[in-house]
This record gives structure tokens, C-alpha cells and sequence, in this order.
């Protein structure tokens, strides 16, 4: 991928994207250096480029393209500037990599040290060694990671230059475990010098993936060419059974264009390893006859293949086969850090899985808890947003819209959100949404359906959380815990009947220890349409009051959870000083769905950090 031509003249800047997933960083590495063959070639800068410069910027490059690949999973922008070119300030490369995730923030703990150096993550330590100053860029749907390198004009000759690339190189050799010089002895050396770190390395890399595919991918990476020359990972299927065998999840070789070559060999048949391969190596046999696919290329290369069973918990996973060319001999430490390292793969599998099959069922709960779709009520424009948390577990926030009788003369809307979550909340959230149908369809009042789901609440809804708390910490084998929370509930619950002739809505609502809701007029004035009640579930015999007032053509109700209200960036919430009504008063004229997008975007970009709480917004808007 060879970026552009620059216009004659002062050819600054070039620029890429790339697709976001493991064939980027290679992209990036020879985009880096096809832009500095292209200035090299039109005399700039007029010191040239040094061989290290180039080494080091394209290393660079990769590691950041890596990191955001891994961690945001965008598509990755690309752009390498010449700065200093005409002589008017020290020259200098810069290269910053942009991804479309900006709520996944780097990690950057100043109190986590390893050798008594900032643990910036493996990227940013690289960067950190390597470049004269680096820095991260927030913008709005864009996080960029940008880097500096000064253009020393390829003099290696004063010692204390000499001693910083020195020093630069070794720590990048230390974090990155490159792959050793092919000599006598040098992986023994490299194993017994490099192993710890590039186990924790590998293992901090790995045990931040949820999907397995993605695990199989960095795992042969990681591998391929610092301990082998090419390297496949097959993944046995969960629920085994006749005809169900492996599949070729991941396969790597240390020339990218042999790739292909390798898949279409090795798919041919799966790897077979005793039962009694426990984790150890298992010598297999070179799988080309014609003894293709070394690390040269070059065909009459023969080898060895090392095989390990992935294992986690005592239950095979698959199996991870790794590649080594003649003349390259497996030393005994070599072998057993790929043994080392496979473990740690293996439990990554595991994890992987374990998250995916509670991630589904949390999604079968979520849709079982949430309504298949809301009623559409004549005279109002309406919209809805919900967002939870995380796929990992199901939320506490629910909402509904339904019509109240069947003549069509009387609509109900509810917004609700369990304190708590998991189980528990799930099981009172079950339970709230078909009480409130029910109790509305029988006819109670607005505030008589409140007084009655409190009562149903203290009597019934904690025995079964209680019980459903019991069962899931038997089957996981852990204490249980009681949260006595997990009975309240906060609840906006409305009705509304159209007035005559279309002049808009009559809606009567209350609050039980819900955010109020908020009435947009069309001259922009924002006020509070409900006042702050008891949470449901907490005391007997409160006496819940309602209110009732008339929404005109024109006027909005915004009803959200505390997933917008409480939404944080540091110290500070959204709704603080009456963030959400200074938000709300800017939608004068908006559509539902305008005002629903407009406070949805406002939410996420108040803090950079992911939401910490499940977010539901309800609009309604008369016509």
C-alpha cells in the first residue's frame, strides 16, 4: 500500500486507512516506509533518512496499529507528517494512528512500574522507548495516539547518541522478545533472558480478548518468527458429537505471502495428538512433501512441528502446531515456554467462551425482559433509546409503552430501573413490566398502580430474587451473597388519553425515585412535570400521589434513567447544575427522534470512559 504522490515542492504530509483487523499492522509498516522512500527520493529531508529511523517508525507504526486493532476494533487512520523540512525548525518525523473508539482509553496507570519503568501497555511502552515525545488526542468519535522521532542526520558517531539508540534498542528488544539471531546458542540465551517477559506480555495481550478467533490470531503473531517460522491453531468444537471435527481457526508464517499456501496444506487433515499429551510437546511430522513453507521460502526446506493440546480445566480446547525450518533446533527451554505459552492460550479459550455463552444467554434474558415492541400513540410523536451496559449481564432498566384498554382511548408508558444487578435485578425486572400491564389493564389510577406494585414487591419480588440468588451461587459454587436492594426499583409510570378535536394529550404521571421527567414548552422553557416520590419496594403504606396536566402541540416530556443523569467524567455528573434541562432546552423544534439523538450524543460525549450503568430514554412529543 504505497501512499500517494505529494505535490512538488514541500511534500508533508501522507496519509492511509486501514481496515481493522490483523493484516494492518503489516499494511502500516510499509506504508511508513514506501513515505520515506517517496521524500528520500525528492531530496527531503536534506539529511536524508537514517536506516534507524526508518527501522524505528515503522516498528512504531505497527505497535500503535496493533494496540488500536486490538483494543477498539475500527477502522485505523494513518498519517505520517515531515515537520522541519525547510530548515525553518529541527526536523523531525511524526506518525499518528487515529481509531473511531475514543471510549476505549489507553491504560496509563502512573503506579503500575515493572523494572521501574511506567507500564504503559505493550504499545506505548515501545513508543515511550523509541520516540523523543508521543501524546493521545481525544476528539469527538476519534482517539489518536501521535509520536515524534527527531531526525538526528545519521551520524552515529557521538557516544552519548550512540548510547541512547543503544539503550532505545535493547528496551524495545526486551518488550517486543524479537525473534533471535539464527546462531549457536542464541535462542538458549534469548529463552533464559526473555522468557518471564514475554509470558506476561503475551499474557496481558491475551486475557483482554472475548472473542476466540481473535485469541487464535494473536496467539500465532506472538509467536511467529520469535519462536517458529509458521504457526496454526485449531479450535475444537464446543459440544462435540459424530462428525463434528476441528476448524482452522488461525494460521500465521513468517512470509505473509505463504499464507494461503499454509491454510490450504494444513486443512487438508486435523492434527492428531494422543490423549497423553497433557500440555507437553508432541513432534509431528513436516506436513510438505515437498518440503515447502520454511522460513526462507524456498522449497527443499525441511523441519519439525511442534504440537500442543490446548487444555483448560482438564477439557480440550484444540490444538496450536507450531512450525520450526531446518536448521533451526527446538532448544529444551524453547519448547517449554511454547508450552508455557499455550497454557496461558488455552485459558484465555476458555475465558472466551465462558464470557460468549453468558453474553448469549444475558441476551435471550434481556429480550425476554424487554417488550418485542411499543405501541404507537395517536396524536404524540414518540422515541425510544435504550443502551445497556455490556452484553456480560443482564440490566436493570426496562421500559414499556402499551395501550391501557382496548377501546384505544387510554395509552400507558413506564420507565423503570431495578437498583442492582444480575439475577436478582433480573427476576424483579420480570416481575414489574406484566404487574404494571396488568394492574393498568384492570383499570387502577396512575397512583393506584404504584401503591399496589409496592405492595407486590415487598411480599413476593425478594423471596424469588432471593431464591434465584440461592440457585445461581449453588451452581457456580460460590457464597451467597444477599442484596437486600434488589427489590427496589425506581418507576416513571404515565398515561395518556388524547383530548378532543387534536389538541393534544392528557397525561397524568409519577415518580417513585426515578429522575423526574422533564416538559419541554416551544419557547424553550424546561421544567420539572413530576415531584420526587419513595423508591418502590423500601416501606409499606406509602401513598403514592399522581399529577396531571395537558401536553399541547408542540410540548415534549423527556423521561431517562440514571444511566444519563449519572453519567460521569471524573468527579462531575451530566446533571449536575441541571445539565440534562440546559441539554433539553437547546431542542426547541427538534423531532422525538432529534431530541432522543440529540441527548444520547450529549451523554457519551460528557465522559470518555464506556457507560457504567445501562441508559434508557423515553421521548414523547404531541402533534
Amino acid at each position: 500500500m504505497r501512499p500517494s504522490g505529494p505535490p512538488a515542492g514541500v511534500p508533508s504530509v501522507v496519509r492511509t486507512s486501514l481496515p481493522g483487523n490483523p493484516l494492518s499492522p503489516s499494511a502500516a509498516r510499509r506504508f511508513v516506509r514506501a513515505a520515506l522512500a517517496d521524500w528520500t527520493a525528492l531530496g527531503l529531508p536534506a539529511t536524508g533518512f537514517t536506516d534507524q529511523l526508518a527501522d524505528d517508525s515503522a516498528l512504531i507504526a505497527s505497535e500503535l496499529v496493533t494496540n488500536a486493532v486490538v483494543h477498539a476494533g475500527t477502522t485505523v487512520e494513518v498519517l505520517v507528517r515531515l515537520e522541519g523540512a525547510a530548515g525553518d525548525e529541527p526536523p523531525a518525523l511524526v506518525i499518528e494512528v487515529s481509531d473511531h473508539h475514543p471510549s476505549r482509553e489507553v491504560r496509563n496507570d502512573p503506579d503500575d512500574h515493572q523494572d521501574g519503568l511506567p507500564e504503559y501497555g505493550r504499545g506505548l511502552r515501545l513508543v515511550s522507548s523509541l520516540a523523543e515525545a508521543w501524546g493521545i488526542t481525544y476528539r469527538t468519535g476519534l482517539k489518536t495516539v501521535w509520536t515524534r522521532l527527531p531526525l538526528d542526520g545519521g551520524d552515529p558517531q557521538p557516544a552519548a547518541g550512540g548510547d541512547r539508540r543503544l539503550r532505545r534498542g535493547l528496551r524495545a528488544a526486551e518488550i517486543l522478545a524479537p525473534a533471535p539471531r539464527h546462531r549457536q546458542g542464541a535462542e538458549r540465551e534469548w529463552s533464559s533472558s526473555g522468557a518471564l517477559s514475554f509470558l506476561a506480555e503475551a499474557s496481558e495481550l491475551l486475557a483482554g480478548q472475548f472473542d476466540e478467533d481473535m485469541i487464535a490470531a494473536l496467539a500465532a503473531q506472538l509467536l511467529v518468527p520469535r519462536l517458529g517460522d509458521w504457526c496454526a491453531v485449531w479450535l475444537d468444537p464446543e459440544a462435540g458429537g459424530p462428525g463434528r471435527r476441528p476448524r482452522l481457526s488461525r494460521v500465521w508464517h513468517a512470509h505473509e505471502s505463504r499464507v494461503d499456501e499454509l491454510r490450504a496444506v494444513l486443512e487438508k487433515e486435523p492434527p492428531h495428538l494422543p490423549e497423553s499429551a497433557r500440555g507437553g510437546a508432541v513432534a509431528l511430522e513436516w506436513p510438505f512433501a515437498d518440503g515447502t513453507a520454511g522460513a526462507d521460502g524456498r522449497a527443499g526446506a525441511d523441519g519439525t512441528v511442534l504440537g500442543y493440546r490446548l487444555l483448560a480445566a482438564g477439557r480440550p480446547l484444540g490444538t496450536l502446531l507450531l512450525g520450526r525450518a531446518a536448521g533451526r533446533r527446538a532448544h529444551e527451554e524453547v519448547t517449554a515456554l511454547v508450552g508455557d505459552f499455550a497454557r496461558r492460550v488455552a485459558l484465555a479459550i476458555g475465558a472466551a467462551r465462558q464470557y460468549t455463552r453468558q453474553a448469549t444467554i444475558s441476551r435471550v434474558l434481556q429480550r425476554g425482559l424487554l417488550p418485542s415492541s411499543v405501541a404507537e400513540i395517536p396524536g404524540m410523536d414518540s422515541a425510544l433509546v435504550y443502551e445497556p451496559r455490556g452484553e456480560g449481564v443482564a440490566g436493570g432498566d426496562f421500559y414499556d409503552v402499551f395501550p391501557g384498554d382496548s377501546a384505544g382511548g387510554r395509552w400507558c408508558f413506564a420507565l423503570g430501573d431495578v437498583q442492582g444487578s444480575g439475577p436478582e435485578a433480573a427476576v424483579v425486572t420480570g416481575l414489574a413490566r406484566p404487574w404494571l400491564r396488568l394492574l393498568a389493564r384492570e383499570g387502577y389510577q396512575v397512583s393506584e398502580v404504584l401503591d399496589r406494585l409496592n405492595k407486590l414487591l415487598l411480599d413476593d419480588a425478594m423471596e424469588t430474587a432471593e431464591a434465584a440468588a440461592r440457585m445461581v451461587a449453588m451452581a457456580g459454587g460460590q457464597e451467597l451473597h444477599e442484596d437486600p436492594q434488589s427489590r427496589f426499583l425506581s418507576l416513571l409510570y404515565g398515561e395518556l388519553v388524547p383530548l378532543p378535536d387534536g389538541a393534544g394529550v392528557r397525561c397524568t404521571l409519577a415518580s417513585a425515585g426515578h429522575p423526574l421527567p422533564l416538559l419541554l414548552s416551544p419557547d424553550g422553557a424546561v421544567r420539572a412535570a413530576a415531584a420526587p416520590q419513595m423508591l418502590l419496594g423500601v416501606i409499606e403504606g406509602v401513598a403514592y400521589e399522581s399529577e396531571t396536566f395537558d401536553l399541547v402541540p408542540g410540548d415534549t416530556l423527556l423521561c431517562v434513567t440514571d444511566g444519563v443523569t449519572e453519567r460521569r467524567a471524573g468527579p462531575r455528573m451530566f446533571d449536575d447544575g441541571d445539565g440534562l434541562s440546559a441539554e433539553l432546552a437547546g431542542c426547541t423544534g427538534l423531532t422525538a427522534q432529534g431530541v432522543a439523538e440529540r441527548i444520547k450524543q450529549a451523554v457519551y460525549a460528557f465522559g470518555v470512559e464506556p457507560l457504567d450503568d445501562d441508559m434508557a430514554l423515553l421521548v414523547l412529543r404531541a402533534e
